[in-house]
């Protein structure tokens, strides 16, 4: 076991004056397991590049440790080469047998290894590379995002692999994954950094402690701070009334005063300002016992929805349904049956390459939403049924279009840029991401971009594919309040155990097509 130190350790980008990550401090030991948790833009997969040596940063990072970095670069050409002819430029010196091992408790069929990196599904090549990512030993391993685009099964079986693991950071918004798998967490606060022994659930159940301990704090330190502020005023006055009565007086109407009460007037005056100090004094303490009650507090801002009230009952009607893209031998399912019904939240869930997306492709084809020719090579046979003049609202797994500024993007969609903008400060965007390029966004901020431009669309109907990817735990809690709160009539596509849980009213599992 060794300890991985970070002293003071300070990170902006070239093209931000805003620093990521300012004064951190913390101490992991690199036999944990350990979460890595904080809101979009925080800088958690900064902080592993910065582990990896990629920036120069101030301040120190020290350990006698090596670090490996998942996922690994994959370009063009690597796509056209066996999954087997990578492992050297991955993670030069490993032998295929250290590989094949780690392989076969990720339940992975090696005749993978042997099939262009191109081919393979998006959890055969998250598996692939966490098996050279573990074949080696002495080394802390960055996990970042393991389990997006993975459907239920491939996640368990990550989950699974991984909790049979130590010796690594993972950064995951998955709050199933994070219980399942680590023993610690390493907390990116709005203000502070802390580490804490235990999964996701314990920390946010004492995180939820934590925060109300300081709301009543808070409270108390304002009442005390209005009652002192109150008797300062009061003892102010006082003393400035008295020494106005030190010099001057009328003897026919103040027959007993003289002049020997002037030393009197004065002490009492002096006592009562010695008074007001003293109140002054209590509530600078008090105020500085305030100070950062509240810093680390997570404001969730309650979102809002706008659907529509579609006039018919049934919205979408499949009846033995079956999708097939015109190059394929087969169809990716057939004989399916479901129903989408005004309040219905439907979530599809399968394998990956069960043809999810593609029944949200066929939807959106009927309801005639312009999808830029995303469904044009998909064939629907059967009955899909979908209600005529609905207005659909689409939220697109792929963010790789978006580019350019916020207010572009809401010329080019009609949409209303200041409740745009004033969404995405709820689903805490910083106002500095406001002048930024799409470009420059993380993927997270890609997809509150979005979201937001959903939420603030009127819809009868509205279609999510895999939404939660990229985003942050807070938001995730956010969105799933904000489903429960406004029942909007949903098809989904998403493999987030937690949110399924919690919005969904049914679940279609869909088979592969087998003959």
């Amino acid at each position: 076991m060794a300890q991985i130190q970070v002293n003071d350790l300070t990170f902006s980008y070239d093209v931000s004056a805003d620093d990521v990550l300012k004064d951190v401090n913390f101490s992991i030991d690199s036999d944990w397991k350990l979460g890595l948790i904080g809101r979009n833009g925080k800088g958690k997969t900064t902080l592993l590049n910065l582990f990896m040596g990629k920036y120069d940063y101030r301040g120190s990072i020290r350990t006698s440790v090596r670090f490996d970095y998942f996922p690994y670069k994959v370009s063009d050409a690597d796509l056209k080469q066996d999954a087997s002819e990578l492992f050297e430029k991955w993670k030069p010196g490993i032998e295929l047998w250290q590989a094949l091992i780690q392989m076969n408790e990720l339940k992975m069929d090696p005749e993978c290894l042997y099939r262009p990196f191109g081919t393979l599904s998006f959890g055969e090549r998250s598996r692939v590379m966490l098996a050279v990512l573990f074949a080696a030993e002495n080394e802390f391993l960055l996990i970042d995002e393991p389990t997006n685009h993975l459907d239920s099964r491939a996640r368990d079986i990550v989950k699974e692999y991984l909790a049979s693991k130590k010796g690594f950071i993972l950064v995951s918004h998955d709050r199933d994954l994070l219980d399942g798998v680590c023993d610690h967490v390493l907390v990116l606060n709005r203000a502070s950094v802390e580490v804490q022994a235990g999964n996701f659930t314990t920390w946010w159940e004492n995180k939820e402690k934590k925060d109300a301990f300081s709301q009543s704090e808070n409270e108390k330190h304002l009442k005390e701070i209005g009652k002192l502020k109150t008797a300062a005023e009061r003892s102010s006055r006082w003393a400035e009334k008295s020494e106005g009565t030190k010099i001057g007086f009328d003897p026919l109407k103040e027959h007993d005063r003289g002049n020997g009460t002037r030393a009197f007037i004065g002490a009492k005056t002096k006592k009562m300002q010695a008074r007001v100090k003293a109140y002054e004094t209590r509530i600078d303490r008090e105020i500085e016992e305030k100070e950062g009650l509240l810093r680390d507090i997570e404001k969730v801002a309650d979102l809002k929805i706008e659907p529509l009230r579609f006039h018919k009952e049934v919205l979408i009607n499949a009846n033995n349904l079956s999708l097939k893209y015109e190059d394929a031998e087969n169809p990716l399912f057939s004989g399916l049956r479901f129903q989408v019904k005004r309040g219905e939240r439907i979530v599809l869930s399968g394998e990956n390459g069960c043809g999810k997306s593609s029944i949200l492709k066929a939807v959106l084809r009927k309801a005639k939403y312009d999808t830029n020719g995303a469904d044009e090579n998909l064939v629907i046979s059967g009955d899909l049924e979908v209600a005529s003049g609905m207005t659909v609202s689409y939220v697109n797994q792929d963010t790789s279009f978006l580019s350019g500024t916020l207010r572009k993007y809401c010329e080019t969609k009609g949409l209303n840029e200041s409740l745009f903008l004033a969404v995405l400060r709820q689903l805490d965007f910083g106002r500095e991401q406001f002048v930024k390029n799409m470009e420059d966004f993380s993927e997270g901020q890609k997809k509150k971009v979005l979201i937001a431009a959903s939420l603030i669309t009127p819809a009868h109907l509205y279609i999510w594919d895999e939404p939660m990817n990229f985003i942050d735990v807070f938001s995730r809690m956010q969105t799933e309040k904000l489903i429960l709160e406004y029942e909007p009539t949903m098809l989904l596509v998403e493999h987030d155990v937690r949110f399924r849980e919690k919005v969904a009213t049914n679940v279609i599992i869909l088979p592969f097509f087998t003959e």
